[in-house]
């Protein structure tokens, strides 16, 4: 982005709130916290056409203006994010459709339907007035489509999204028998004859064809990119400007196959909020930054939105404790996002976000908060130099939205078992470790990495399959979780026995999943212990690591290992305590040869390396109660010091330091 050099930070402004009064003072605080990026018309609609083809630009003229005179650059949203009244009152047929077949009103945000002709018109010509009047000013070095694509409606069921369906099947299938066999339609006398006998998925008094489900899922995820192509087309005929939109790649979102998306983006940009509904929100964060690098192929990446502080839309909506701001953000940093930017300015008084955190609070500037805005700030001016560098990893880790589209469906073997929850588990003991994991496609080059963590992968296509396997054949090392293998990419089940796709390179066929109920344990002969999940296990050409003590499978492998042309795939059959993931984990890592950069630790301390250009910095963030001590040479960009040999992190502290060879 033109005009940003080092690390930007930025937030969004959404000036239609406050009074023009306001603008002025705001600019001025803004420069006092060297905010260098601000994102403007992200919910803009009803105020730039406040009526059907009556444009008003006069207040954002007003305001990029003001922010160009004082040397801030502008992330210039097309304003599409949410329809103003006029047009869901006019066209009622733009609304959503939920699953049960009732239509949601407009009232609270993104109130349309990703396949509706008479939204996307509307939209679209917002987008050539907003792209033609500032597609040349000098400020705009980035454009926002939309907000959060599919947020709240990325599954539509209504009519027009029927007949969009039925279009992207005929695309897929091209033959209505080759659906019929892609769905299992024998089954349950579903077999279709005709296209429009194709409905969305909506709620049926049983289970729904899990494949239907799946495909609804690739769709929907299309759809929402479709309109994010049209929109950037648009852009792009009146601006050379980079174009973007914001991922949520978080726990809590799931419809959207970011992996189809990246390649269409010229910055891979993302919002992350903590989720105190999970057992450790910051692991998940460092897993959510680590995620949003792979789909930037590795590059640095820009995180959109954070919060300063609590957010709004959680049952217990928690306020960061000291220094937790900044060591959030560094995380970011650390793991390759080369601008930081937060949701929002300035605290809102009305409207349901008025709790949500901001850089500017309710409070005003005589605050904590500001104060430690000021503080990264000043923070990110020192790490200028650690920007375009890249992160440094061994170990890859695979993630798919499709996976977990499949392997949680409706009609599954044991409902506590879920995808990501088993992702997270295979990914927090990596990081227990120290060491540092890309996350990356099924399908992707693992020719550089030492090792591969294979979590829970139940959907894999052949192609994909074959690469894992010639990976390890070739010499690398694998650890594959439960679940894994299961059905190919129409979510068949891959006869002759689990873990499918897998069972020549594991050495291992399971005849039978024999899932464990809420509260139960089975203990491992080697002292661990496990829950959710068991199988009947019998090894082929595997060696046993580890079997059942007891519960419904005593003596039965539990862990294997097996050789595989050159090289080695663990198997875990069970859903291992954290400890014991750690220590399987541990093993297969040296026995692959990596070597950690951090301490082995319980999840409180992170270090990690970004490199480029013959510099290599070291992060070292410690989320802990006490100091901890990390051995390095050369200079602590944080503080200024110089490190010989040993440095000292505070308790709540991030240090940063350029590396330098020991004397």
């Amino acid at each position: 982005m033109r005009g940003l050099p080092g690390i930007s930070l930025g937030c969004d402004y959404n000036f239609e709130q406050w009074p023009p009064e306001v603008w002025a003072e705001d600019v001025v605080l803004m420069r006092e916290a060297g905010i260098d990026l601000v994102a403007v018309n992200i919910f803009g609609w009803s105020s730039i056409e406040p009526r059907p083809g009556e444009y008003d630009f006069a207040a954002l003229d007003r305001v990029i203006d003001l922010l160009h005179r004082n040397g801030i650059r502008v992330n210039l949203g097309t304003g599409t994010s949410s329809p103003p009244p006029w047009l869901t009152t006019r066209h009622p047929e733009v609304l959503p459709v939920v699953a049960d077949g009732t239509t949601r009103a407009p009232g609270g945000r993104q109130a349309w339907c990703p396949s509706s002709p008479v939204f996307r018109e509307h939209a679209l010509a917002l987008v050539e007035q907003v792209a033609r009047r500032y597609g040349g000013h000098p400020a705009v070095v980035l454009w926002h489509v939309s907000n959060e694509l599919g947020c709240h409606n990325a599954l539509c069921y209504d009519e027009a999204s029927a007949e969009a369906f039925r279009r992207w099947l005929e695309r897929r299938y091209r033959d209505i028998e080759a659906l019929n066999e892609a769905w299992g339609t024998a089954f349950w006398s579903q077999r279709y004859d005709d296209w429009s006998e194709i409905g969305p998925p909506r709620l049926a008094l049983s289970a729904r064809n899990p494949a239907q489900l799946v495909d609804f899922q690739r769709f929907s995820s299309d759809e929402l990119l479709d309109h994010y192509r049209a929109e950037a087309a648009v852009l792009r005929r009146h601006t050379s400007a980079p174009v973007t939109t914001n991922f949520m790649v978080t726990a809590h979102i799931r419809n959207l196959d970011y992996w189809s998306w990246a390649p269409e983006m010229d910055v891979v940009a993302n919002d992350h909020y903590l989720d105190h509904r999970l057992g450790d929100p910051t692991a998940e964060l460092s897993f959510a930054a680590d995620l949003t690098r792979g789909l930037a192929g590795g590059a640095p990446w820009m995180l959109m939105e954070q919060s300063a502080g609590a957010v709004n839309w959680q049952p217990h909506n928690l306020a960061k404790l000291p220094g937790q701001m900044l060591r959030n953000s560094l995380t970011h940093v650390a793991r390759g996002a080369d601008s930081l930017c937060f949701f929002q300015w300035r605290a809102s008084a009305r409207g349901a976000e008025k709790f949500h955190s901001a850089l500017v609070p309710h409070a005003g500037t005589d605050t904590r908060a500001w104060r430690e805005v000021l503080d990264l700030s000043a923070t990110l001016a020192a790490l200028a130099e650690v920007a375009d560098t890249t992160v440094q990893a061994d170990v890859a880790l695979l993630f798919s939205w499709e996976s977990w589209w499949s392997a949680d469906t409706e009609a599954r073997p044991s409902q506590d078992v879920r995808y990501l929850e088993q992702v997270h588990a295979a990914y927090g003991a990596v990081r227990e470790l120290g060491v540092t994991a890309d996350v990356v496609a099924p399908g992707a080059d693992l020719s550089r990495y030492r090792m591969v963590v294979v979590p829970c992968l139940h959907l894999v296509t052949d192609e994909e399959a074959a690469g894992i396997d010639a990976y390890v054949a070739g010499g690398g090392h694998a650890v594959v979780t439960f679940y894994s293998g299961i059905v190919d990419g129409t979510d068949r089940v891959r006869l002759g026995g689990y873990p499918g796709a897998f069972r020549d390179l594991l050495g291992v066929v399971a005849e039978e999943f024999h899932p464990l109920l809420p509260g139960d344990r089975v203990r491992l002969c080697g002292g661990g212990t496990a829950t959710l999940w068991t199988e009947l296990l019998r090894t082929t050409t595997a060696k046993t690591i580890d079997a059942y003590a007891d519960g419904p499978l005593p003596g039965v492998p539990a862990i294997t290992r097996n050789t595989y042309g050159d090289g080695t795939a663990w198997y875990v059959a069970t859903a291992l305590d954290q400890p014991g993931l750690r220590e399987l984990m541990d093993a297969a890592l040296r026995e692959a040869g990596v070597r950690p950069i951090g301490p082995r630790n319980d999840g409180s301390v992170e270090v990690v390396r970004r490199t480029g250009d013959g510099r290599a910095y070291v992060f070292v963030i410690n989320h802990g109660t006490h100091h901890i001590e990390y051995a390095v040479t050369g200079r602590e960009l944080v503080t200024g010091a110089a490190v010989n040999g040993l440095l000292r992190v505070p308790a709540g502290a991030v240090r940063v330091v350029r590396e330098e060879p020991n004397p």
